[in-house]
């Protein structure tokens, strides 16, 4: 039963790890209430889209996002059926919507209709 407990802990912390950076706290947080596609955070973020992928990968990679291929397009969405999903969902409560990041595109006249 230890080396459960040890693998729990070894998963968690690599999750906190990963929303240890900036970005993809950010980018988690924005997921939380909408699916974006790569360009749409290459606007948003003003870094290049390999930048971006990259991140997208982390995320992807320990589960945390998934992604659905519209077409031409990728677009990225949280995994609320991720096992750590309802810690992510815990420490995503007590951060500022960022919601006001997608208006600001759509102000802009950036925001990306990926369909």
């Amino acid at each position: 039963m230890e080396q459960v407990s040890s693998l729990e802990i070894e998963k968690s912390a690599t999750m906190m790890k990963l929303l240890g950076d900036k970005t993809r706290l950010t980018m988690v947080k924005m997921l939380d209430s909408h699916d974006y596609c790569v360009c749409e955070f290459v606007e948003i973020f003003k870094m290049s889209q390999p930048a971006i992928s990259q991140h997208l990968r982390k995320l992807k990679d320990a589960g945390m996002v998934k992604e659905t291929r519209r077409g031409q397009w990728i677009i990225y969405s949280i995994n609320k059926d991720n096992e750590y999903y309802s810690i992510v969902r815990s420490i995503l409560a007590h951060l500022p919507s960022q919601d006001y990041r997608l208006q600001e595109l759509a102000d802009q006249g950036l925001r990306i209709s990926c369909e």
